[in-house]
């Protein structure tokens, strides 16, 4: 039976929330701590359960790339995984090539932009740098440029379930492997055949 792994990105193959570290890249110190104090309110609203998570995510996010060309953006997410190799686990690195070379289908289901997620996995995957499926967050465009809105819902708890089985809807037909480190991972974990929560610590 074929058999996919379905790893969570951040704080499961990381070692940190990749959001903002990707913002205090992308843009600065300076910017980074003037719009969390900005934001703060409604994230700690957030992680108190009482604002929705992908609206307090998507204000954020519209805040420090809104405007931006959809090519400068891109171009600034592949600089920040070819710079930041260090913030994956590399027991998680270990665990990614170790099904790649079983044949074994691997996914990275994120809440995080894929925009910044794919290129950490072009790198990992050698001489087949699609190897690594990545469902994440998607940004919306207009006219090349970003809008500051996500294009459907953030993936994030039972939406990652939804994400996976709209691309692998035979699930009769595979094993399930998923790897997890927080709440949002939960609905993740519990689709599975096999579901590790914090694997990699």
């Amino acid at each position: 039976m074929r058999r996919i792994h379905a790893f969570d990105f951040d704080g499961t193959v990381t070692t940190c929330d990749t959001l903002l570290a990707f913002i205090r890249f992308a843009k600065g110190d300076r910017a980074f701590l003037a719009g969390f104090l900005r934001y703060s309110p409604w994230l700690v609203l957030m992680k108190l359960g009482l604002y929705p998570n992908w609206k307090a995510k998507q204000r954020v996010f519209a805040h420090f790339f809104k405007g931006w060309t959809l090519t400068g953006f891109d171009t600034c997410c592949r600089r920040f995984a070819a710079t930041h190799a260090a913030l994956l686990r590399p027991k998680a690195v270990e665990a990614i090539q170790a099904a790649l070379a079983k044949g074994d289908t691997v996914v990275v289901v994120s809440a995080s932009i894929d925009n910044w997620v794919a290129p950490f996995f072009r790198n990992l995957a050698g001489k087949n740098p699609m190897a690594v499926t990545v469902l994440g967050t998607r940004v919306e465009t207009d006219g090349g440029v970003l809008t500051g809105r996500f294009v459907g819902n953030n993936c994030y708890g039972e939406e990652k379930v939804r994400r996976l089985r709209e691309r692998f809807p035979d699930r009769g037909e595979y094993e399930l492997v998923a790897y997890g480190d927080s709440r949002g991972d939960k609905e993740l974990l519990a689709y599975a055949d096999k579901g590790y929560f914090r694997p990699f610590e």
